[in-house]
């Protein structure tokens, strides 16, 4: 008989017999307690400042939240009605998730040491007692946060397998100072053994194994409502991901729920209430897929392809027998699926409750009671949120009364329920920084006392700008999207110097909320288009997936397309032109500088990839894993991705080039920004490059992002001259 553990709900069992051979997975983690962090706040506050992420305890009367009033983003905790916030962990690093638990006796957050990749899972009590690291202590690891268990007792972690060499990044890093402006891959450094094929002219990783019993046969319920087999489970190795059970309390060990070999994404999202079975998300980009575990033998029960975007996918209804799902499977637009259920946790049906005409949706939230369900549209860059009644067990009917609220901003980033009813929201706007709002029962917002004013949530002096929507035509016809920023004080009629900003993923979408990037290049006298070219979310699954393979090629010509667009209206000046963008909208900042070297006169890119081989060979391996949905095989795909390599294509470079990097960016390596300013350079162009001290791939110290800011103008003033000539 296996040895059984006893968790939370539920029981899980010891690996069998037959596979205690096998490699073991990412290790459980080793909870480290901390100092206690009981002092007063820090002694300089920004006036200017944000609040996001809320999570409130149980009886809706606290919240918890992430504000960056220190300079950088740390937990806070307030009242739901006051002024009174504290931070709760005064150290300097990064705070990106926050989960208050169900009992309200921990506070769960992720933070990043150093502000690169490698993040930590942290608890501490309410009143900022008892603080350690649950999971992403141990050197060269990285955790990510999952759920609670219903009862509180337990929290969801995902922990990455340590790098061989420790806490040092086994990638390519930084070039050494005598390195050529084209590096050799290294050979020891292959993104993965697990690489399959796909028909069309791009390849996909494929879809890896795991370290539980074998999946179910392949005529179950559950394979059918999914409309695909189930994978295989296998023993995870080196370099996977695995998601564990832990106890702040110490009383029982972790338990290891789920892992997977060369894992591009895992999350625990929610768990039943009876502990039997847990929902997880998994998969790489553009192929994420939604599981139902049975948490005492591990065998996945049903899957079914859901939506990109926000990790948080799904909810179980108070019995178990429903899961909740924001998809898009077989559909342009992601909407609210429901999931039947049998005792066995497979799949009896899948029906569409609730879609939108040409609007997906972004976010879904539902309190433990199951009762309704926030939901958060899309609407071309907007948010439309609204409350809808979810069927008690054993109904079969429709979601009940829709009720949608008025909000006083833009886009809602965040949806924190009340079991009593109402909420707490996330909101961002064009005209101010992420504040957060409580609306009542009869979702009425109010803004929470400690989340500053609009007229304090942006730089004092001039007011910000609204942009505007634009639509233009690709050369091929498609229709592209995007927000134009006019300079305050510019002549209406008169052509202006232009920067076109290229947002990252290339899955995200440009959205009308406040940029401090915008309002300083605006400040500086220069016009912004930011554009949703073909790879973009927000536009259908079609649009996101216009640019894979060899179709990237267009997605470069659009950012000029989008350029000759503003010329063309008269908006932009054509002989004052620049290009910007991070992360992937680096990529398309140097592709673009060298594949239409006469359209723009300077580009600034950051964090951006020069070259697809140096990328791979540098990532972490779940990065890798991830990337090859959206860019190719690094192996099958070596022709195709060295034609798309800016740094095949750089002896055409002509403008000035500005490079931006973390320092501890391993998501992609400060490498791919060396060497495309050394290429410049050997070639007589103007090139520079920043480094940012202790940033990875987001910059979120605000001492950073300034210098950012006004180093980015600063390029772009000097060679955009946004001072007509007479």
């Amino acid at each position: 008989m296996d040895h059984v553990i006893a968790t939370a709900g539920g029981t899980a069992a010891a690996p069998a017999a037959a596979d205690r051979d096998a490699p073991p997975p990412a290790p459980a983690p080793v909870p480290v307690r901390m100092p206690d962090h009981r002092s007063a706040d820090p002694p300089t506050l920004l006036t200017a400042h944000g609040c996001w992420y809320p999570s409130a305890n149980p009886t809706g009367e606290h919240v918890a939240f992430i504000c960056d009033r220190s300079g950088v983003p740390q937990l806070w905790s307030g009242p739901a009605r006051g002024d009174g916030a504290h931070v709760l962990d005064g150290d300097p690093d990064p705070v990106t998730e926050v989960s208050w638990s169900p009992d309200g006796r921990w506070i769960a957050y992720t933070s990043a040491p150093g502000g690169g990749e490698h993040t930590r899972v942290l608890v501490v009590r309410p009143d900022g007692t008892g603080r350690q690291v649950l999971a992403g202590a141990e050197p060269g690891s990285s955790a990510h946060l999952g759920c609670w268990t219903r009862d509180g007792t337990a929290l969801a972690v995902t922990v990455a397998q340590p790098s061989a060499s420790g806490s040092e990044h086994t990638g390519a890093g930084h070039l050494p100072a005598d390195a050529d402006g084209a590096p050799a891959v290294p050979g020891a450094k292959a993104p993965g053994a697990a690489w399959s094929e796909r028909g069309g002219p791009a390849t996909l990783l494929g879809a890896g194994t795991a370290n539980r019993a074998p999946a179910p046969d392949p005529a179950a319920p559950a394979q059918a409502a999914a409309g695909r087999p189930v994978p295989d489970i296998g023993p995870v190795r080196s370099g996977g991901l695995a998601a564990y059970l832990v106890d702040p309390d110490g009383a029982n060990a972790p338990v290891l729920l789920y892992g997977e070999e060369g894992a591009a994404s895992l999350r625990v999202c929610d768990t039943s209430p009876d502990g039997r079975f847990a929902l997880v998300r998994r998969g790489p980009r553009g192929r994420r897929e939604a599981l139902v575990l049975d948490t005492a033998s591990g065998r996945t029960t049903f899957a079914l392809h859901v939506a990109d975007g926000d990790p948080w996918i799904g909810r179980f209804s108070a019995d178990a027998r429903t899961v909740w799902l924001r998809s898009d499977t077989d559909r342009e637009f992601a909407a609210l699926l429901k999931v039947r259920l049998d005792e066995e946790g497979a799949g009896r049906a899948v029906s569409v409750a609730v879609e939108r005409d040409r609007s997906a949706l972004d976010l879904l939230s539902v309190p433990d009671h199951g009762r309704w369900a926030l939901l958060a549209w899309n609407v071309h860059g907007a948010t439309e949120l609204e409350s809808v009644g979810l069927p008690l067990a054993d109904e079969e009917g429709g979601v009940g009364p829709r009720h949608r609220p008025v909000l006083p901003h833009e886009v809602v980033t965040r949806i924190a329920p009340l079991e009593r009813g109402g909420l707490f929201a996330a909101l961002a706007g064009s005209r101010r920084r992420p504040g957060i709002w409580e609306l009542d029962q009869g979702l009425v917002p109010a803004r929470a006392g400690w989340s500053a004013r609009d007229e304090d949530a942006v730089p004092p002096g001039r007011p910000p700008v609204r942009p505007v929507p634009l639509r233009c035509r690709a050369r091929d016809g498609l229709t592209l999207g995007g927000w134009y920023y006019r300079a305050p004080g510019r002549d209406p009629g008169r052509p202006a110097p232009c920067v076109i900003h290229l947002h990252g993923g290339p899955e995200e979408q440009e959205r009308p909320v406040f940029s401090p990037l915008y309002h300083e290049l605006l400040g500086r006298g220069l016009d912004v288009f930011a554009p949703d070219v073909r790879g973009s979310s927000g536009w259908g699954r079609s649009f996101v997936d216009a640019d894979l393979g060899d179709g990237r090629f267009a997605a470069i010509d659009d950012v000029a397309d989008c350029a000759a667009h503003v010329v063309a209206l008269g908006y932009a000046d054509p002989v004052r032109l620049g290009v910007m963008g991070r992360s992937y909208g680096g990529y398309l900042t140097m592709a673009s500088l060298v594949w239409h070297p006469d359209l723009f006169r300077a580009g600034v890119a950051v964090c951006g990839m020069s070259d697809f081989a140096t990328f791979f060979a540098g990532t972490e391996p779940w990065i890798a894993q991830s990337a090859t949905a959206k860019y190719g095989h690094p192996e099958h795909d070596r022709e195709l991705l060295r034609a798309l390599s800016p740094m095949s294509r750089v002896d055409q470079l002509r403008a000035p080039v500005l490079a931006v990097h973390g320092e501890h960016d391993t998501n992609v390596p400060p490498t791919e920004s060396e060497q495309f300013v050394r290429a410049a350079r050997e070639r007589g162009v103007p090139a520079q490059q920043l480094t940012l001290r202790n940033e990875g791939h987001e910059f979120l110290r605000a001492d950073n992002r300034r210098l950012y800011r006004r180093a980015a103008a600063d390029w772009l003033e000097r060679h955009l001259d946004p001072t007509p000539p007479p």
